[in-house]
């Protein structure tokens, strides 16, 4: 096999995992992930803020202040906290498929329509770079996600828990 041979690719360029990655990480939402920690929790608080805002009233409707003030603050801390996971859920699955793409063996692609898709085989030098970024710089990003999943979720399970004790 000659040299031009084994470069070929017939994936178009846009649709090749590792430029699918880099423009992933250059995308306004999803470069979140790859933020400084105060960045992102900068970030984060910001969604929990917006969050706050639409739920809070819907809180206040349903749990009089004046009477029941601390239901009402369980409720809308419980409201926070999912929507915030919601938000943060379009971030991980955006991740999560480009990590999956760059560690499959194979590219499916499109050459011109969603009438005709291809599967292209990885070469062994393109699989494991490919896999080489999914490690290194996408799974790091995916467990920054995960530990803020578990915030939310111990934020929830507290709230819950005292709901249940104070009744």
């Amino acid at each position: 096999m000659n040299k031009s041979t084994i470069n070929f690719c017939p994936v178009p360029i846009e649709q090749q995992p590792i430029n699918e990655y880099e423009k992933l990480k250059e995308s306004w939402l999803f470069d979140w992930g790859t933020l400084a920690i105060g960045q992102y929790s900068q970030k984060i608080a910001w969604v929990c803020f917006w969050s706050a805002i639409l739920v809070i009233p819907l809180a206040m409707s349903v749990f009089v202040p004046q009477h029941d003030w601390f239901h009402g603050f369980l409720s809308s801390l419980v409201g926070i906290c999912l929507l915030t996971g919601i938000f943060i859920s379009r971030i991980y699955l955006g991740w999560q498929y480009i990590k999956d793409r760059l560690k499959s063996d194979r590219i499916f692609y499109e050459e011109s329509g969603w009438y005709d898709g291809q599967t292209w085989i990885k070469p062994t030098g393109m699989l494991n770079r490919d896999r080489l970024v999914a490690s290194y710089e996408i799974e790091p990003i995916l467990a920054r996600f995960h530990k803020t999943y578990g915030l939310l979720g111990m934020a929830i399970s507290l709230s819950s828990l005292i709901w249940l004790i104070i009744g």
